[in-house]
């Protein structure tokens, strides 16, 4: 099985990757692969982080047929009520 790195960000990509491979260690057939570099990126419209990270993960796997991992991150200060946050 093939899961494709949502991410345009190679630097971004390793980090998802070298996780990956930890967890998915002694995991028989499974192959860690890159975005296609001529995928377009998405809108991240979401309400959310995790609904941004949706969002990039779904477009690569309607694109590619393959299942896909995507993350999104972001600052949020509990102090400044969430800022500087998704936005």
């Amino acid at each position: 099985m093939r899961i494709v790195i949502a991410t345009g960000n190679p630097g971004k990509a390793r980090e998802i990757a070298a996780v990956l491979a930890a967890v998915l260690a002694g995991v028989r057939d499974v192959e860690l692969v890159p975005r296609p570099d001529d995928l377009p990126e998405p809108e991240e419209n979401g309400a959310t982080l995790l609904d941004n990270a949706r969002i990039k993960a779904e477009a690569v796997m309607a694109a590619t047929g393959e299942a896909a991992v995507a993350d999104d991150t972001g600052l949020e200060v509990v102090a400044l009520g969430g800022a500087p946050g998704l936005h």
